[in-house]
């Protein structure tokens, strides 16, 4: 498997999946779910309502799957990260599910490439730099990594890209 950073709008990816830091409602907010949901089109929100038809939305830490409707990427894989508000274990394994149930739905649907940006770092605000550990750890852990070809760590801010350089080249230490 190949990690790969980038600092770029992930909307413009051409992977087979690429993850939406989404909402609990699944229909669409500010941040990257809203690039995603304006970029992709309508298809991506009939797919979204038909889930929240059948399931009620998607809770924390859950992940759902998509069309990727007007995006370069052939599926959104929807996934809701937590909302900080402290040092919490539980936030933490909130979002390491996050990373963990969005790569379980890749491989159940043969995606071989695919492109995470910062979950939970915007408004939800999770600090950025214990998310990045977070984000590399749980990739780095999965336990079928071997079906995924490439993750694409994706930063939109110049903040993110350097604590993800700066983990990611320690780790090569």
């Amino acid at each position: 498997m190949i990690l790969q950073l980038v600092k770029a709008d992930i909307t413009e990816i051409c992977v087979d999946a690429i993850v939406n830091a989404a909402n609990t409602s699944l229909l669409g907010g500010g941040g990257v779910d809203g690039a995603i949901h304006r970029k992709g089109g309508k298809a991506i929100l009939d797919d979204c309502i038909a889930i929240r038809n059948k399931q009620g939305g998607c809770k924390v830490g859950q992940a759902v799957i998509t069309t990727a409707g007007n995006l370069p990427a052939k599926y959104v894989i929807h996934t809701v990260g937590p909302v900080w508000n402290g040092d919490k274990e539980e936030k933490n394994n909130l979002l390491k599910a996050c990373y963990q149930n969005s790569l379980e739905l890749a491989v159940q649907n043969n995606i071989k490439t695919i492109a995470f940006p910062g979950i939970s770092t915007g408004i939800y605000r999770f600090p950025k730099d214990r998310a990045a550990e977070i984000a590399i750890k749980s990739v780095r852990d999965f336990y079928k990594i071997s079906e995924i070809d490439k993750v694409i760590f994706v930063c939109f801010d110049e903040e993110s890209y350097e604590i993800y350089t700066g983990l990611l080249e320690r780790e090569l230490l």
